[in-house]
């Protein structure tokens, strides 16, 4: 069986990170990832996908991502449930990642923007919880402007 998933897209917000009490670290962000086609009305559509990132590759996302940074994402699909506060049960889609490059730097043009160096998981010597779902995720939707497509990298 094979669980893979690789996404680009932009930040839409800046990255949350908690401490668990044992003191590992999870950051949470979500990135908008443009649709390959367009709607009648010609405007292209985007998809919100949250991220969940752990410990060595949490603080490293936390400390040098902020809204509208480019982002290469890798990790598996995850789906999981919880009980919200009105008793109702609540489902959760992300992406846990195993690694994120950074595809731009902050504070400069799409034009000037570099390759950066891969964070990732594997290269820090960690893993994730086998069961991170006691982690609240918090809110993850969040507004995105995508402006016009010619600012747009892909």
């Amino acid at each position: 069986m094979l669980n893979r998933v690789i996404l680009v897209g932009r930040l839409t917000r800046d990255p949350e990170t908690r401490y668990l009490p044992s003191g590992v670290s999870v950051t949470n962000f979500s990135i908008a990832v443009d649709r390959n086609f367009t709607s009648q009305d010609g405007q292209r559509g985007a998809d919100f996908i949250p991220i969940v990132t752990w410990r060595k590759l949490a603080e490293l996302c936390a400390n040098y991502l902020s809204k509208g940074r480019l982002v290469a994402v890798s990790g598996r699909l995850q789906t999981r449930t919880y009980d919200g506060q009105d008793g109702q049960r609540r489902y959760i889609t992300e992406v846990v990642a195993d690694e994120v490059q950074f595809l731009d730097r902050a504070g400069t043009s799409p034009s000037q923007q570099p390759s950066m160096p891969s964070a990732s998981a594997g290269a820090a010597g960690v893993e994730e919880p086998a069961s991170p779902s006691s982690v609240d995720s918090g809110d993850l939707d969040g507004f995105y402007d995508l402006g016009s497509e010619d600012d747009l990298p892909f």
